[in-house]
C-alpha cells in the first residue's frame, strides 16, 4: 500500500530530510530504511524466482561423471588391466557398508537426509564473495556436489554456484536421498586418478568396497575435502592432515549417533593405506590380452562399440598369468639367439604362440615383444603359412571321408597303413593322370632333404614328416573335402587360398590360436570346442550372455585316435628334431612345421590338458611380405630353424606341466 502510494505521488519523498540539519540530513529513517530493504527484497525474490523457474535439470551428465574404465581380470578374478580415461567404477549403495556411508555424511554433510539439497549459508557465502572478485568457496551439500560433479563445471563462481542451487532443490525432488548419495560416491574423486568409492577402494586397500570397515571409510571420507592434500603417501604434511581429519570423522560419527563410543575404540590405529599402485596400462603382454577379449566381446554380444566405449565392464579372461609369463619367458629365451644388429637374417622376427585348452580356454598367449613397441598382435596373425604342421588334417580328411582313386568309382576308405610313394619328387596324379601347373610342367613335391623313402604308411608319412604322400593323398580325398576337414577342426574359412596341390603341405595361413584350437581337437577325441577368450561380462553387477560358438564333433573317435597316435609317434620316434618335445611330458604329441617356400616354421603339440602352438616368420617392415628364414640364426641355418618354435615351446609346455 505505501509502496502504492509512493507510486501514485501521494508519498512524498523526504530526501534529504527537511528539518533536519548536518549529517542527519542525509542519514534515511528508519521508515526509508526499511522501504529500501523491502524494495531490495522484492527485487531479489522476484530475480531468483524468475531464475529458478528457467533453470532446468540437464538432461545429459558430464562425460566423466558417466564414463567409466572397463577393467579386465585375469582366470583367477586378479585384476589385469583398466582401459579408458577415466578410473571409475560404478557401485550400488547396498554394496557400501552403512557405517562407510555415514562417515562420508559425518565428514561432508551430517543433515543430508533432513536437508533440502542446498546449504543457504554456503549460498550466503557465495553472495558476499561476489563483489569481490566473483570467486566462491565451501559449504556445499551433498547433493549440491553431485550437481557440481555431475551437470556443472567445476569453477567457483557466483552464477555456477546459484545454478547449482537451484538444480540441487530440484534434484531433491525428483530422487530420493539414496539415489542422490549413490550417484555422489560413484562420481567423486578421492585422488590416484580414481573416482568413485568403489575404484577408491581398491587403489588405497586393495580391496573391494563391501569389505571396508568403518576406519577405512573414515580415511575416504577424508580424502573428498582434496585428495591432493590428504593422500597420506604423498608426505608427512598430507599425513599429519589426514589424520588429524581421520579421528576428527570417526568422531563426528560417534557424535552424530552413527558410531558407538565402544566401537570408535577399537579404531585407535590409523589404517594405512597401500602405497600408490603402478600403473598396469598395457606394456607387455597385456595389450594383446586386451585386443584379444576386446574383440571377443565385440563379436559375441551386442553391445555396440560406442556403448563398450562408455565403460563399466568388467571383463573376466580366460588367461592365466602364470602361464602368460611362462610363454613369454621362453620366447624372450630364443630370442636372445637372434643378433638383429650384426646379422641381417635375424632381423624383422616375428613370433606368435598360443596355448588353449581341450574345453577352448586360451590360457595364454605371445602377441610380440610389447604390446607399444609392436600393436600388431602375432597370436592372431593370419599371413604365416602353416607349413606341413597341417598335414594332420590331411590324414585327418582321408580317415574320414576317404579316397577318390577313379573318377567314375566309388569312394574307399583308408586306415593308417595305407601305403603311398614316399620317394622325393614323384609326380602328383588325378584320376586322368599327371597334374599339371600352368607354366605346362608336371607338379612334384620334395621332401625334405631331397630324401626318398619308398612305400610308406600314412602313419609313418606323418611321424616322419614325408611330404610326398601327403601331397598325393590330399589330391586323393579331394582339397574341398581337405579344406573342410579342417574347418570343422576349427581353422576359419578365411584361411585358406587357392586350392592346388601344395595346399595339402600348408598354404593356409591360420592364427597361432586357430591352429592350437584345431590340433586341441585331436586330443578331445575329435570334438571341437571355439577358442574363447572371455568368460564372464558384467557391468554394474548386471550379467551380458555371451553367445559362444557352438561345440560339434570334427571327427570320429576313432579317426581322432588315429590321428593322435601318428602325432604321438611324431614325437617320440619322428625324424628331426621333433622328439625333443617329449621333454614336456610322456602324453606329448605335436609335429613340426616348415613351409615350402621357407618362409615359415611352426611346431605345434599338445597333452591332454593344454594345446600350443608356436609359429616363426620374418615380415619386411615397410611391404608387410613375408622374408626366407634361411638365415636366420646365422648362414645356412635353413635345416635347424624349425628348432626355435620347437624350443619355445618345449620350455614354455615343460613349465606349465608344473603349474
Amino acid at each position: 500500500m505505501l509502496l502504492r502510494r509512493w507510486a501514485a505521488g501521494s508519498v512524498r519523498l523526504d530526501y534529504p530530510r527537511a528539518g533536519r540539519r548536518g549529517v542527519w540530513r542525509w542519514l534515511p529513517s528508519w521508515r526509508q530504511t526499511s522501504l529500501f530493504f523491502l524494495f531490495c527484497l522484492g527485487i531479489m525474490t522476484g530475480l531468483l524466482s524468475f531464475l529458478y523457474m528457467r533453470t532446468e535439470i540437464p538432461e545429459d551428465l558430464n562425460d566423466f561423471a558417466t564414463q567409466q574404465d572397463n577393467v579386465y581380470y585375469w582366470a583367477d578374478g586378479s585384476e589385469m588391466a583398466r582401459t579408458g580415461p577415466v578410473n571409475r567404477q560404478e557401485v550400488p549403495l547396498d554394496k557400501v557398508p552403512e557405517k562407510v556411508q555415514w562417515a562420508v555424511l559425518a565428514a561432508e554433510n551430517a543433515s543430508f537426509y533432513s536437508d533440502s539439497g542446498v546449504s543457504p549459508a554456503g549460498l550466503m557465502r557465495a553472495a558476499t564473495r561476489m563483489v569481490t572478485g566473483g570467486e566462491t568457496q565451501g559449504g556445499s551439500t551433498i547433493t549440491q556436489q553431485y550437481v557440481k560433479n555431475a551437470y556443472l563445471n567445476q569453477r567457483q563462481t557466483f552464477s555456477r554456484k546459484l545454478t547449482e542451487m537451484f538444480i540441487a532443490i530440484k534434484l531433491d525432488d525428483r530422487m530420493s536421498k539414496e539415489e542422490i548419495l549413490e550417484q555422489y560416491l560413484n562420481t567423486s574423486w578421492f585422488g590416484r586418478g580414481t573416482y568413485g568409492i568403489q575404484r577408491a577402494s581398491y587403489a588405497y586397500y586393495g580391496k573391494d568396497v563391501s569389505r571396508l570397515n568403518p576406519s577405512e571409510g573414515a580415511l575416504l571420507a577424508s580424502l573428498l575435502k582434496g585428495a591432493g592434500s590428504f593422500d597420506p603417501t604423498l608426505g608427512e604434511k598430507n599425513r599429519q592432515r589426514v589424520m588429524d581429519r581421520w579421528k576428527w570423522v570417526l568422531d563426528r560419527m560417534v557424535e552424530i549417533g552413527k558410531l558407538s563410543p565402544e566401537e570408535r575404540a577399537k579404531y585407535t590405529k590409523f589404517p594405512e593405506p597401500k602405497a600408490p599402485p603402478k600403473p598396469e596400462g598395457l606394456t607387455g603382454q597385456v595389450g594383446y590380452l586386451v585386443e584379444t577379449a576386446r574383440a571377443y566381446v565385440s563379436s559375441h554380444t551386442d553391445i555396440s562399440d560406442a556403448d563398450f566405449d562408455l565403460g563399466g565392464y568388467q571383463i573376466h579372461t580366460t588367461f592365466e598369468k602364470p602361464k602368460v609369463d611362462t610363454l613369454a619367458k621362453a620366447v624372450k629365451k630364443a630370442r636372445a639367439s637372434f643378433d638383429p644388429k650384426d646379422r641381417r637374417g635375424d632381423r624383422h622376427v616375428r613370433i606368435g604362440a598360443a596355448s588353449v585348452a581341450p574345453d577352448g580356454r586360451i590360457a595364454a598367449l605371445y602377441g610380440g615383444p610389447g604390446y607399444l613397441e609392436q600393436g600388431f598382435n602375432d597370436a592372431n596373425a593370419s599371413n604365416v603359412p602353416a607349413g606341413t604342421a597341417f598335414t594332420p588334417f590331411v590324414y585327418a580328411a582321408a580317415l574320414r571321408d576317404g579316397v577318390l582313386l577313379d573318377r567314375e568309382g566309388p569312394r574307399k576308405p583308408v586306415t593308417p597303413t595305407s601305403l603311398y610313394d614316399g620317394n622325393n619328387k614323384v609326380a602328383v596324379r588325378t584320376p586322368e593322370g599327371p597334374y599339371w601347373d600352368r607354366s605346362g610342367k608336371i607338379v612334384r613335391a620334395a621332401n625334405d632333404a631331397d630324401r626318398s623313402y619308398g612305400q610308406v604308411s600314412l602313419r609313418q608319412a606323418i611321424v616322419q614328416s614325408i611330404n610326398t604322400p601327403m601331397m598325393q593323398l590330399g589330391m586323393d580325398v579331394g582339397l574341398d573335402r581337405v579344406r573342410q576337414a579342417s574347418i570343422d577342426a576349427g581353422m576359419l574359412p578365411s584361411s585358406f587360398g587357392a586350392r592346388v596341390p601344395a595346399f595339402s603341405l600348408g598354404t593356409a595361413t591360420p592364427s597361432s590360436i586357430r591352429m592350437a584350437s584345431a590340433y586341441g581337437t585331436f586330443a578331445a577325441k575329435g570334438i571341437h570346442t571355439p577358442p574363447y577368450s572371455v568368460s564372464g561380462l558384467t557391468r554394474n553387477g548386471q550379467k551380458f550372455q555371451l553367445r559362444r560358438d557352438r561345440t560339434q564333433r570334427a571327427f570320429s573317435e576313432t579317426v581322432a585316435n588315429q590321428v593322435d597316435d601318428a602325432l604321438h609317434g611324431a614325437v617320440q620316434s619322428g625324424t628331426g628334431s621333433a622328439h625333443a618335445a617329449g621333454a614336456a611330458g610322456s602324453d606329448v604329441a605335436g609335429k613340426r612345421g616348415m613351409a615350402q617356400d621357407g618362409t615359415s616354421a611352426w611346431f605345434v603339440g599338445y597333452t591332454k590338458k593344454l594345446s600350443t602352438a608356436v609359429s616363426l616368420s620374418r615380415v619386411d617392415p615397410k611391404t608387410q611380405e613375408l622374408l626366407p628364414l634361411e638365415d636366420l640364426g646365422g648362414p645356412g641355418a635353413v635345416p635347424s630353424v624349425d628348432t626355435y618354435p620347437l624350443s619355445i615351446w618345449t620350455r614354455y609346455m615343460t613349465a606349465a606341466a608344473r603349474e
